[in-house]
């Protein structure tokens, strides 16, 4: 598969019930993705793994009606099952019990809508995710010392200064390293993105 951003040519794979490494890679990419989601709403860690397992088990369900014209993209069709998901979970922890409470009734109407800070962050999440599976894939492309240089410097966050101490090189080749690494993730984004469009 060429990334999180899930190409027609991976759709028509998982419509395929036979295509178990279509499958296999797609829940590689998307669990931890809508795990985290469940987490960040505030579910434990088991339940949190049972609904990753109910949007999967949703999906392949679903999977032959998607139509990426009618449906939008596929990650936003994902996006509003998992969220859905996740919504009735908590609707059912908390569903009031005939106490006529305005306030109950309330509180859920509120949880079943679409809210922006779970649409932001199934985004972050995302990200991350397409950040990992990118950086995963072109790592061997770069020199072990190059890679570092990034790794320390751009997600670690440590100074040039002392990564270019701790390799034996320049703080201008640290730079450059790093820069080098940032353009090759970037371009692998932007075109993983261009053919998802």
């Amino acid at each position: 598969m060429e990334g999180p951003e899930t190409r027609q040519s991976l759709l028509l794979r998982l419509k395929d019930a036979t295509q178990q490494d279509a499958w296999q890679e797609f829940v590689d990419i998307y669990e931890p993705l809508v795990y985290r989601l469940a987490r960040k709403r505030g579910l434990q860690h088991a339940d949190a793994s049972d609904i990753s397992q109910e949007v999967f088990s949703a999906v392949r369900r679903a999977i032959h009606r998607f139509d990426l014209e009618r449906s939008g993209s596929f990650r936003g069709w994902l996006f509003r099952i998992a969220r859905n998901l996740v919504l009735n979970f908590l609707t059912r922890q908390r569903e009031p019990r005939g106490s006529g409470d305005s306030s109950i009734q309330a509180m859920l109407e509120q949880k079943a809508s679409p809210d922006e800070a779970t649409t932001t962050l199934f985004q972050t999440e995302y990200r991350r995710e397409l950040f990992r599976h990118v950086a995963s894939r072109i790592q061997d492309q770069f020199q072990d010392d190059t890679w570092r240089a990034f790794w320390l410097t751009g997600v670690e966050g440590e100074s040039i200064e002392s990564v270019a101490e701790l390799l034996g090189k320049s703080p201008g080749a640290i730079r450059v390293a790093r820069c080098r690494v940032l353009a090759k993730l970037k371009r692998e984004v932007a075109r993983l993105e261009q053919e998802s469009q």
